[in-house]
């Protein structure tokens, strides 16, 4: 990391604005979000994400701005050294800095020896390469830091200023990279699944994850698993930033860069509030005020364009339909206040004692699949997950495809 990059960095997390910091230090967006992306790679959490547009810091970044403020005291401090103090620190040249923290850490480590040849030693670098970054440093900060003498480098006056100011940066730069290293670990130990939201704890997907967490666990699997429900859209995404593993989707869309198999197949279906009396789609939706998944996920997808090729000139093309990316309060919704929605049948069965459940004028396929990236533990789960998914799901629900049969439907990525 260079300093300049920790500088705007810690100011995106203070203002929470990408576009705001980069006027203020007249930079481009792309640096300043570069800035903030290299500085949760470097302590592998996430800081921000984006919600609506916007950038939102998360509750981690408070404790990261914490550890950072040594870090800024000490820049403020090399500044006033360097001659950009004037009346406060000069933050476009703070946020310029280019001085990596790898190059101090070197500066520091040829004080402590007091030479140039037993630090490149020990830092297994050449000795004119550590001679060019120190001559480098003392280039950007105009001071001259070693006496370079027949039995080694000593200090100057300037250069013990500095060793002060780099150890100051270096310790407060471990302290967060130390507690970043354990997270690491434990990142690298875990397996991360996502999954598209379950109706409910009856649900098949949430069935389908209990059992597998259950099963792993007394096959005493050396990775724990961590879980996580989101939309097809942010699984996707996830899947190819490699923040998750293995991924449950209701849809095939998007997954041609991906090892995937198809979990189960079944097909779309109206849930209506229990005590309707309508038989036909036309009639219910005509009847009920309707709430559906959004076109993010698989099904809110399918059912938008269901809707749209089957009823054009009916409210279902208007703007009374609800979205909603939560299922358990879609199915609150029919279950309770008189709307209705749509599902996979393999997702509506478990609850038939609490909406109706109504067919569709004609048959409308759905699939689920299951997708993986290269690692060894995930195709195990993708395992397990598909054994555990025929084992709960009917056959007269939906067709399961099993590992031995599903081979010739994977995909290298």
């Amino acid at each position: 990391m260079h300093l300049g990059a920790l500088f705007i960095a810690s100011h995106v997390l203070t203002s929470g604005s990408v576009r705001e910091t980069a006027r203020r230090f007249q930079l481009s967006p792309s640096t300043v979000s570069t800035a903030i992306h290299n500085l949760e790679t470097e302590l592998a959490m996430t800081l921000t994400e984006r919600a609506s547009g916007e950038l939102a810091t998360l509750i981690a970044s408070g404790r990261v701005l914490e550890g950072l403020e040594p870090i800024m005291a000490a820049i403020g401090e090399l500044g006033q050294w360097a001659g950009h103090d004037g009346a406060g620190i000069d933050e476009a040249w703070a946020s310029r800095i280019p001085v990596k923290i790898v190059t101090m850490e070197r500066f520091l480590e040829v004080a402590d020896q007091g030479s140039i040849n037993r630090a490149a030693r020990r830092l297994r670098l050449g000795q004119p390469q550590l001679s060019l970054q120190l001559a480098n440093l003392e280039k950007f900060l105009s001071h001259r830091l070693f006496e370079r003498q027949a039995q080694g480098s000593v200090l100057t006056e300037e250069g013990r200023r500095a060793y002060q100011i780099f150890m100051a940066i270096s310790q407060a730069w471990n302290d967060l990279k130390s507690s970043a290293d354990e997270r690491y670990r434990r990142t690298a130990r875990s397996l991360r699944i996502g999954s598209i939201i379950p109706t409910g704890s009856e649900s098949w997907v949430a069935r389908c994850l209990g059992s597998l967490v259950s099963e792993w666990n007394v096959r005493r699997n050396n990775n724990a698993i961590s879980l996580a429900s989101m939309t097809a859209d942010d699984l996707r995404e996830a899947l190819k930033s490699g923040r998750i593993d293995v991924a449950i989707l209701d849809s095939v869309f998007g997954l041609e860069s991906f090892r995937h198999r198809e979990l189960l197949q079944t097909d779309m279906v109206v849930i209506a509030p229990p005590d309707s009396t309508e038989t036909s789609v036309a009639d219910l939706v005509a009847s009920h005020a309707i709430c559906m998944p959004s076109p993010r996920t698989g099904l809110g997808h399918a059912a938008m364009a269901f809707s749209y090729e089957r009823a054009p000139n009916r409210r279902l093309r208007s703007q009374d339909i609800t979205a909603a990316d939560s299922l358990p309060v879609i199915v609150d919704l029919v279950a309770n206040h008189g709307y209705v929605s749509f599902l996979g049948r393999v997702s509506a069965m478990p609850i038939a004692d609490k909406v109706r459940i109504v067919d569709l004028d004609e048959h409308l396929p759905m699939s689920y699949h299951v997708a993986f990236n290269h690692r060894k533990a995930a195709a195990d789960a993708c395992t397990v997950i598909i054994e555990v998914a025929a084992r709960i799901t009917s056959d007269t629900v939906a067709r399961t495809i099993r590992p031995t049969d599903a081979g010739a439907r994977e995909t290298a990525a």
